[in-house]
């Protein structure tokens, strides 16, 4: 099992790094999250959701993912609650007080879960959840070191040193532990370090004097490096190409699955702007409404800090305007909330673009789906999750799907397009008729799912040149 010292601490990536290097191997390795908290999420070969970092880590051992990987997903729907979902289904909404008093329940969940994994495959390579020193939250813990007890697995701590802290981070978290835990860490990793590794040495000695726990490598900081984010949204970009297409993005206080956009984050083409609460919202060519845990709040949100008008503007210059899952669910007429699943019960007015109307049911729709775009009849693929029903004559087939559905619509000025669909830009075809249809002349094709594939060898290769690969071995009972 990898724990954190911290949320961000590496963890994802290392138990990604550690599935593909033991898959070169010929190890047979299934990737496990106890539980998660994260709006980012991904449709499973059974059609349920897990978390879109262990969609990634499967990627990485080479399997579909399962709801078994992540059997507890937590999403939050606001400061104090989340949505529940046991092995890929929705449960219900909880507030923090009510679902601390059900870990018990979950933490059968996850068992079970565990024990078909180990089971069926020789290694089970599990993620921690933020830091396990979280004094609060260690009673009745199912996510770090409750878990790690009950089933009697080694742990590797792993801190980030770029941030700074990594020696009070590892000698602290370990100093908050019981005596039992304390022996379950087998050694540490030092993730995310630049320089020369000479200076680094006394404090390693240190840390190995102090603790009597190995440090079992040092990752360098990986330049031009992108995997999923688990939440936090990543904003940097590279080095673009001359000719450029604008778009912005807003931050949506529930904002999800903005994994969305990485495609375009990493497209030499796009300059991608995500324009956050407060500030100015920068003329584009693009504007892409996202998904969104808390549609109708969230609407009120875009209304509160300006967007319709902005949004009105930008059509009248000639903008496109593109409306994902929620954010198409926002492009119609209303949205209908007759049972609170998403807050207090009551309907709201949407920005009124396309002609249809949404009544959000309790049944979530999960499906893993491929068709054809509206836009140049361009091959898409991805995957849905809301809990809307959207209907009206606006939806006028942005999508034709494979299955016999329709999805979304297109205005009659071609200006205003909205799916249900996730993961459009990840397939290439579709990717590059979106962006034609926004104003981009000649497209480069990128492949995203080429381009997570070469950074989850890049991070096997790091296993291999930097850590104790022989002690890796040892813990995993190979």
């Amino acid at each position: 099992m990898v724990q954190g010292t911290t949320s961000d601490a590496g963890k994802s990536t290392l138990v990604t790094a550690m599935c593909r290097w033991l898959k070169r191997q010929g190890v047979s390795v299934v990737p496990f999250k106890p539980q998660n908290m994260a709006l980012n999420s991904a449709v499973t070969v059974d059609g349920g959701e897990i978390g879109r970092a262990q969609a990634v880590q499967a990627q990485a051992a080479g399997l579909a993912p399962h709801t078994d990987m992540n059997p507890v997903l937590l999403k939050p729907n606001s400061d104090i609650g989340a949505q529940v979902i046991i092995h890929g289904r929705a449960l219900s909404s909880m507030d923090a007080v009510a679902y601390h008093d059900y870990k018990k329940v979950a933490m059968q969940a996850v068992l079970q879960s565990h024990q078909r994994l180990s089971a069926a495959y020789p290694v089970v390579m599990v993620e921690g959840a933020g830091s396990p020193a979280e004094i609060n939250l260690r009673a009745g813990d199912i996510a770090n070191m409750g878990f790690a007890e009950a089933v009697d697995c080694p742990v590797i701590l792993i801190a980030d040193i770029d941030k700074g802290g990594v020696f009070a981070h590892l000698v602290g978290t370990l100093a908050l532990l019981s005596e039992s835990e304390q022996a379950r860490v087998k050694g540490f990793v030092i993730n995310r370090f630049r320089g020369d590794i000479a200076l680094l040495q006394p404090g390693l000695d240190w840390l190995e004097q102090r603790t009597g726990k190995p440090v079992l490598g040092v990752l360098p900081y990986l330049m031009d490096f992108h995997l999923e984010a688990e939440d936090a949204i990543d904003t940097r970009q590279s080095a673009k190409a001359a000719e450029v297409i604008k778009v912005v993005v807003p931050v949506l206080p529930r904002i999800s699955n903005h994994t969305d956009f990485d495609p375009l984050r990493l497209h030499p083409q796009v300059e991608l702007t995500f324009v956050g609460p407060g500030q100015p919202i920068p003329t584009a060519d693009l504007i892409i409404l996202p998904g969104s845990k808390s549609v109708r709040s969230d609407l009120a949100f875009l209304r509160e800090h300006g967007w319709p008008a902005a949004i009105n503007r930008h059509l009248r210059y000639g903008g496109k305007l593109l409306g994902i899952c929620g954010g198409l669910q926002m492009l119609g007429m209303q949205i209908d909330d007759p049972y609170g699943l998403e807050g207090t019960a009551g309907s709201s007015p949407g920005l009124g673009l396309l002609d249809f109307g949404t009544v959000l049911e309790p049944q979530k729709q999960l499906r893993t789906v491929r068709g054809q775009l509206c836009l140049e009849n361009a091959p898409i693929s991805g995957y849905e999750i809301h809990a809307g029903v959207s209907t009206g004559l606006g939806l006028n087939v942005a999508v034709r799907l494979d299955d016999g559905r329709t999805d979304g619509g297109l205005s009659a000025d071609g200006q205003v397009l909205g799916t249900y669909l996730h993961g459009l830009f990840e397939t290439p075809e579709a990717c590059s008729a979106l962006l034609r249809w926004a104003g981009l002349g000649d497209v480069q094709a990128v492949d995203y799912h080429a381009l997570r594939e070469r950074d989850i060898e890049r991070l096997a290769d790091l296993v291999e040149a930097h850590l104790d690969t022989k002690t890796l071995r040892e813990l995993c009972n190979l």
